[in-house]
C-alpha cells in the first residue's frame, strides 16, 4: 500500500506530532488546518527536510462542507490519494450548556463530528477500490464518560466513537480498518488555560503521575496505520494513564 496520509488539525500540538511519527514511517503528508497557516507550512517544510517525503500545508475549515471538498482535492494534487485519514482537528467550548448559542452547538458539532464524517467519506471510494486503508478518529475520554461544562464537546466526541465503530464495520469486509483513539489529559495548548493548581490536580488523579504528550497519541496512530494491527477493527484505544 502506498504511504500517503491526511492528517486534519496537523499545526497542533497532537496532529502535528502524528504527522511526524507518519513521516519517519515513510509517509507522504497532506498537513490539514485552520487557521495556523504559518505553523502548517513551518510543519510541511520540516517534514520534507528531515525526513525527505512529500509534505502539504492543506487549509481545512472543518466547519464549512465546501473547504473540505476543496482540501481533500487539493491534498490529492499534491501528495496523491490517501491512503491513512487521520481526523484530528477539532476545537471545544467550555460553559454552561444552557448559555451556548445554538450558532456556536452546530460550530462545534461540525468541527468534531461532521467534518470528520465529511472527510472519510472523501476518503473511502479510493480505499475502498483499493481494498485498503485506515481511518483513524481522535475522540476525547470525553466521549466515553462525558464533561460538565463541555456537554456538546462530549457529544460530538461521543458521537465520534459512535461513527467509528458502524463505519468500521462497514467497511472492514473491504479492507478499510477504522479505529478512534480517546486521548485523556494531553499537554496541548487546548490545556493550556489550566492553572497551575487546576493542573496538579488532574495530574493526581492520574495513576501514571504525569500529564500525556502529543507523542503518546502519535505512538498509537502510527501503530494502528503501520500494518501490524491489522486485526484491530472498530475500536477505541483509550490512552489516559489510567484516569477513567
Amino acid at each position: 500500500m502506498e504511504k500517503r496520509a491526511f492528517i486534519s488539525g496537523a499545526s497542533g500540538g497532537i496532529g502535528s506530532a502524528i504527522a511526524r511519527a507518519l513521516a519517519a514511517d515513510g509517509f507522504d503528508i497532506a498537513a490539514g488546518y485552520a487557521h495556523d497557516t504559518d505553523g502548517a507550512q513551518r510543519l510541511a517544510e520540516e517534514l520534507e527536510s528531515v525526513y525527505g517525503v512529500k509534505a502539504a500545508a492543506v487549509r481545512t475549515d472543518l466547519s464549512h462542507t465546501e473547504s473540505i471538498a476543496e482540501a481533500y482535492e487539493t491534498a490529492k494534487e499534491f501528495i496523491g490519494e490517501p491512503t491513512v485519514l487521520i481526523n484530528n482537528g477539532g476545537c471545544e467550548e467550555i460553559g454552561l450548556f444552557q448559555d451556548l448559542s445554538d450558532e456556536r452547538l452546530a460550530e462545534v458539532m461540525n468541527v468534531d463530528l461532521v467534518g470528520a464524517m465529511l472527510l472519510a467519506k472523501r476518503a473511502l471510494p479510493y480505499m475502498l477500490r483499493m481494498h485498503g486503508g485506515y481511518i483513524v478518529n481522535i475522540s476525547s475520554v470525553w466521549g466515553e464518560v462525558g464533561a460538565s461544562c463541555e456537554v456538546a464537546y462530549s457529544a460530538a466526541k461521543a458521537g465520534l466513537i459512535g461513527f467509528t465503530k458502524a463505519l468500521a464495520r462497514e467497511c472492514a469486509p473491504s479492507g478499510v480498518l477504522v479505529n478512534c483513539i480517546s486521548p485523556g489529559f494531553i499537554d496541548t495548548r487546548m490545556n493550556a488555560q489550566l492553572s497551575n493548581d487546576e493542573r496538579k490536580e488532574l495530574i493526581d488523579e492520574i495513576p501514571c503521575c504525569r500529564a500525556g504528550t502529543p507523542q503518546d497519541i502519535a505512538n498509537a496512530a502510527a501503530f494502528l496505520v503501520s500494518g501490524k494491527a491489522d486485526y484491530i477493527c472498530g475500536q477505541t484505544l483509550r490512552i489516559d494513564g489510567g484516569w477513567i
